[in-house]
């Protein structure tokens, strides 16, 4: 294997380096999720447990149908599920594993809402986040040498040293005790992509904006910032970027009933 693949993100076009492959990037997500839900309490709310699996089983579908060769279809083992917690948090593990706390909901109000979270989500999944910001680290905590290094180590060694790296990158950090935020580029990045994800879904993607705006507005509100908020910062300029990508993802709409 060589030392660094060189990807390019979905949509964007951004020039990304890998040092994780997507073989072991799926295999960590799967991990992962199964720590999230031994740990985690599931929800019994029929209508919110339906309400995820109808908008993720849409998101999901648009992102296994890239529009003009934009991305790879990823071809995941799409699961999604609902925790029983008063947090706002939110994250897809690769390998395509939707998780969606219940004290997102009050702040996304409606489906169009939960599309445009579980959207920026799959997106980041899609474009590799958590795999770039692990090889990021990696490199970052031992260097280019001991990260080739680290490329010849075993699979399931590699899934030992990594998998709460994986787990903090997509979000789900707070269930390992630390947190590693996404870079500003692969922010907004989900952004971008999600609000085509949730247009080819069938949601309007003008929705974002008002879903944004709730965001701050409760991460205003908090005396300790939630995790799943701190990082994702639905600040003035965020907003804005979203308000001039929406024309973008209009192309993609289709209204369904």
């Amino acid at each position: 294997m060589p030392l660094a693949a060189c990807e390019t993100a979905p949509v964007t076009g951004r020039s990304q380096i890998m040092l994780v492959s997507e073989n072991e990037e799926r295999q960590m997500g799967l991990q992962a999720y199964q720590q999230v839900l031994a740990k985690e309490p599931l929800s019994h709310d029929a209508q919110a447990n339906a309400l995820v699996e109808k908008v993720g089983k849409r998101i999901a579908a648009a992102a296994e149908r890239p529009p003009a060769e934009m991305w790879r279809a990823p071809h995941y083992r799409w699961e999604f599920k609902t925790i029983d917690k008063n947090e706002p948090n939110a994250f897809c593990l690769p390998g395509g594993k939707v998780v969606v706390y219940t004290g997102l909901l009050p702040i996304t109000r409606n489906e169009a809402g939960l599309a445009v979270v579980i959207g920026h989500e799959v997106a980041h999944a899609l474009a590799r986040h958590g795999a770039e910001r692990m090889s990021d680290q990696m490199v970052a905590s031992v260097g280019t040498a001991a990260a080739a290094a680290a490329l010849a180590t075993t699979v399931s060694g590699r899934n030992r040293t990594y998998l709460p790296a994986m787990m903090a990158a997509v979000g789900a950090g707070a269930t390992v005790g630390f947190i590693l935020p996404m870079s500003r580029a692969q922010e907004s990045e989900a952004d971008r992509i999600g609000l085509v994800l949730m247009a080819m879904a069938g949601y309007d993607p003008h929705e974002a904006i008002g879903l944004w705006e709730r965001m701050r507005i409760a991460n205003a509100g908090r005396k300790g910032q939630a995790e799943w908020l701190s990082t994702h910062p639905a600040d003035t300029t965020r907003i804005n970027n979203i308000r001039s990508w929406v024309n973008e993802a209009m192309k993609y709409y289709r209204p369904r009933d």
